[in-house]
């Protein structure tokens, strides 16, 4: 790979049929241009953490809670997108003796031995490495847990998170792999999007994404995305700007006793201007982090050249990406989407924005 001031980002999902067609698809869209890839999440994981509900409604230490209303979760512009039951444990139950399969680690190391085949192959650039992406506990406890039973879930799911996350480092070369952090329910805490907020948020998420990232070794690569939900490829809220961004990322360096690889922002595809951008002024990211602004849209070359030119004004370098992933984003958009992402790279290596249409 030739090094240069900018790179392409998969944040993860990919709506294609299975994880080989995503390696070769995005290794030959991006080749010079990729340091990551990901599986793509297909399958199951193709809605995220859906799958985990769907884990914990059948878990045998778990429960509805009839005592508390369905949660309904909502779009930045107030369309309701669902109401699902929250989910507690069963009276009696013992939350530190229970254990979620979280099929983390099985995803992982099929899709690290498929990836290992083609990297031999020469399909995919030999020097990318392979991408775990994972939710924080968080996800589900916000999401599907009721507000009752959170506290004693937190630490539960947590303990079962990371063991999926040993496992895989148990099984797979250190030096080949990437963990990445997908932080959404923390942010929207921060956003105070849920009816229930603790009054110690900040000091929870802190603690709890610095404890995810020092429980990864040194010797692989750390990094974390940001974001504010896409359940139907749009914001549940829309930043004023990225100032609680800002916030969080300086929040989790501040927590690391490890090295911190990459930081992920996103960027909503109306935010073209400089006001959107300035917190970064106040970012404290350490000097060997690789900022990452998720500022490419579908079908958008102007606007994602504005992007990223207001976005110069207040970083010196950085790699691009999208908002968040594309698992619930139409499958024909993808060709787009990487072409985007290679034209956005070569503008910001070259300097200049290519014609609309050139090369």
């Amino acid at each position: 790979m030739v090094e240069a001031s900018s790179w392409a980002h998969l944040v993860g999902s990919v709506p294609l049929p299975d994880a080989e067609t995503v390696f070769r698809t995005v290794s030959d869209a991006w080749r010079e241009h990729l340091r990551r890839i990901s599986d793509g999440e297909t399958g199951r994981r193709g809605r995220w953490i859906w799958f985990q509900r769907e884990m914990l409604e059948q878990h045998p230490a778990m429960e509805p809670d009839p005592d508390e209303p369905p949660y309904a979760l909502y779009q930045w512009d107030g369309q309701l997108l669902r109401e699902t039951s929250y989910i507690r444990f069963r009276p009696g139950v013992d939350a530190g003796t229970v254990d979620f399969p979280t099929g983390y680690a099985e995803a992982a190391l099929e899709s690290f031995d498929l990836y290992a085949r083609l990297q031999g192959d020469g399909v995919i650039p030999g020097d990318a490495l392979f991408q775990v992406s994972l939710p924080t506990p968080m996800a589900t406890a916000y999401m599907y847990v009721s507000p009752s039973a959170r506290d004693a879930y937190l630490p539960t799911y947590e303990r079962s998170l990371l063991s999926a996350v040993n496992e895989t480092l148990a099984s797979a070369p250190h030096d080949r792999l990437s963990i990445q952090w997908d932080v959404c329910q923390e942010v929207l805490v921060f956003e105070d999007y849920f009816p229930h907020r603790p009054a110690d948020y900040k000091e929870q998420i802190f603690a709890e994404l610095g404890r995810l990232g020092n429980a990864v070794p040194e010797t692989v690569d750390l990094g974390y995305h940001l974001c504010y939900g896409s359940p139907r490829d749009e914001h549940l809220v829309m930043p004023r700007d990225m100032g609680i961004l800002v916030e969080i990322a300086n929040g989790i360096a501040g927590q690391l006793e490890r090295p911190l690889d990459f930081m992920h922002m996103p960027v909503p595809q109306d935010r073209t201007d400089r006001e959107y951008f300035a917190p970064l002024d106040g970012l404290r990211l350490p000097d060997a982090t690789d900022l990452i602004l998720g500022l490419i849209h579908h079908d958008d070359e102007v606007g994602d050249r504005t992007r990223i030119d207001a976005a110069r004004g207040f970083a010196d370098s950085f790699g691009v990406a999208s908002e968040c992933g594309w698992g619930r984003t139409d499958p024909a958009r993808v060709p787009g989407l990487l072409e985007s992402h290679r034209r956005a790279v070569e503008y910001i290596n070259a300097g200049r924005a290519p014609a609309v249409g050139e090369g």
